[in-house]
């Protein structure tokens, strides 16, 4: 939807928003079938409450009269009267509360039920297509994009309920005193009801504009904050600023626009309540004076002219936000209308009971490109023509130089991403057929970077296994030959890691993620680069986790360092995304290929 409006011109945005706006609300309330629990009842109030609310002019017409006719004034008809009016009113307001709250709490379960939908569909989608969102967009569609939707329902919403109906019942009791007054105010007004679709139409525009400005300055505000280390590193305060500046600019133009045209649609508002308010008043003169109104009726109508007209001088500010909840709905429904490319099988397999190889079937990979899923995906081929099948139990290294299909490689085998044509298979079982719950249970990956919640150790590394107590968390480290260096840390496993484990260094981040995967007990591990970017010690430390990690299960290492792949069982060679060698170590650096020349240069490179 984005791309459309960018692409289109603003007018024609305008008319399919326009158009597409009362669609947009159907199937956002089709997904939040909790809004319509207990509906009956809340209409039930609503009638009720905007039914009260006709009751005093009612009642100074009926008292009134009753003292212009009568020449002795019956108090106990005008006590009755008015004792009738209080108690009206006093109903009209308690279902007016009680209308309020049943609202308010419907709209709060169901939209938390939508906002759960849309956070684990974000899930859903491939790491292809979460990285080519900005974060803080994304936070948006879930935090406050579904929050406009909310105050709408819980405010407007039920503004507008109680309105419509006012409106009605005003107009309803209007005809019945003076059909010719009620004919002046809809004349008066008729104009403005015509003008309110041309700003209804470009206020869509203007408020789905905003959210994604919003979106966009969340993105930034988000990318600014995490990036500080590296803001600071980098000297680039000031453009980092500029581009802050910018995104919150762009929000305020694009706020200032759409209040520009909410302030121009209430000023016609006012404009025309006030034309129609003289018209009624003068017919209602020149009709009293001949006789054909009562001066009951007389003095009633201005308080009936006044509940008439509420309803049209709220109407812009009701409108705003129903604008504003429409593009809320609509950014919420391009995140669901986006299909999950790497989606749970509906019928879903178990993996076998048994010690799982992985073979990958002549694979071939390309990044898809906008519009295309992975099996119709054209865009640059990264892996191709892979065939290969890794033994239960055995420990692999893979290598290669920089792009050429590593991590690709490990994302396809724990099924990330899936491939464009060609089948990962484990334990004979395609991998696009097993269940998600089977796969990520037997299956894990420790990516490049790791992600540590700001919380302790033993949180950290209980997060993947929910139930996991102390005790176990501090033997995965003792099983790992970590206990020492957990030990020295200021709490031990209870010691906070920071936001994004900012408190240890990038080698500590991976001790961590290792005693996590530990305790998932995976049959098949996969480690991207989980031994890049650490001092020697560390080093040592994480081979040694590794090596304890790795007994009696199937381990994948992407290897930055050639230590991994001498250590290895089979090493897997790749090149321009083609696996050009695979082999044991001393075979391959004895055969003098790619594998032979990269082990060289980062020999001599440590000797250097």
């Amino acid at each position: 939807m984005s791309a459309t409006l960018a692409s289109a011109t603003r007018g024609s945005v305008g008319e399919q928003a326009g158009a597409s706006a009362l669609q947009t609300a159907r199937r956002g309330l089709a997904l939040s079938p909790g809004l319509r629990i207990g509906l009956g009842t809340t209409v039930v109030l609503a009638l009720v409450a905007t039914a009260g609310r006709v009751v005093v002019p009612v009642a100074v017409q009926r008292v009134v009269d009753l003292i212009a006719v009568n020449t002795a004034i019956d108090l106990d008809a005008v006590r009755r009267t008015v004792l009738v009016a209080v108690l009206a009113t006093g109903v009209t307001g308690a279902c007016q509360a009680w209308m309020n709250v049943r609202l308010g709490r419907v709209s709060e379960t169901a939209l938390s039920d939508l906002r759960v939908r849309a956070f684990r569909h974000i899930h859903d989608l491939s790491m292809l297509h979460q990285a080519a969102q900005q974060r803080g967009q994304l936070v948006a569609r879930v935090t406050s994009d579904i929050a406009s939707i909310s105050q709408f329902l819980a405010w407007s919403g039920v503004q507008l309920l109680v309105n419509a109906g006012q409106l009605a019942i005003a107009l309803l009791v209007m005809f019945v005193y003076s059909w010719q007054l009620a004919v002046v105010a809809l004349l008066s007004l008729l104009p403005f009801v015509l003008i309110s679709r041309w700003f209804q139409r470009r206020l869509v525009v203007a408020y789905l504009d905003v959210r994604r400005k919003v979106g966009h300055m969340l993105a930034v505000l988000g990318e600014a904050v995490v990036g500080a280390p590296v803001v600071r590193a980098y000297g680039v305060e000031d453009h980092t600023q500029r581009r802050l500046d910018d995104a919150i600019e762009d929000n305020r133009a694009a706020g200032l626009r759409a209040g520009g045209l909410s302030a121009g649609y209430s000023g016609a508002g006012e404009l025309f309540v006030g034309i129609a308010s003289g018209a009624v008043v003068v017919a209602g003169t020149w009709l009293a004076v001949r006789g054909t109104l009562t001066v009951g009726t007389v003095l009633a109508f201005p308080f009936l002219i006044v509940l008439f007209l509420q309803p049209l001088q709220m109407a812009a500010e009701m409108l705003n936000e129903a604008q504003n909840a429409v593009a809320g709905w609509s950014r919420i429904l391009d995140v669901l209308d986006t299909p999950p490319d790497v989606a749970d099988p509906a019928d879903g397999v178990a993996l076998p009971d048994q010690p799982l190889d992985v073979r990958f079937d002549d694979v071939q990979f390309r990044y898809p490109r906008p519009g295309e899923s992975p099996r119709t995906a054209t865009g640059p081929r990264v892996l191709r023509d892979v065939e290969v099948t890794l033994r239960a139990h055995s420990h692999v290294a893979v290598v290669g130089e920089t792009g050429s299909g590593k991590t690709t490689f490990a994302k396809l085998l724990t099924r990330l991403m899936d491939p464009t044509s060609g089948q990962v298979l484990l334990g004979g079982v395609p991998v696009d057929q097993v269940a998600f719950n089977s796969l990520r249970s037997r299956v894990v990956m420790v990516p490049q970077d790791d992600v540590l919640l700001d919380g302790s150790i033993a949180y950290n590394v209980a997060w993947a296994c929910p139930g996991a107590g102390p005790d176990q968390v501090a033997e995965a480290f003792t099983t790992l030959g970590l206990g020492d260096w957990v030990a020295a840390l200021p709490q031990g496993i209870h010691t906070t890691v920071g936001e994004r484990g900012a408190s240890l260094s990038a080698g500590e981040r991976q001790l961590v993620s290792l005693a996590r995967a530990y305790l998932t007990d995976p049959d098949i591990l996969v480690l991207d680069e989980a031994t890049s970017a650490v001092d020697p010690a560390t080093e040592v430390r994480l081979q040694r986790a590794i090596a304890g990690l790795a007994q009696g299960r199937t381990t994948v290492t992407i290897a930055h360092r050639m230590s991994t792949a001498e250590s290895a069982d089979t090493v897997l060679v790749f090149d321009r995304g083609r696996l050009v060698e695979r082999g044991a170590h001393a075979d391959l650096v004895e055969a003098g290929g790619i594998y032979s020349a990269l082990h060289a240069s980062w020999v001599s490179g440590r000797s250097a």
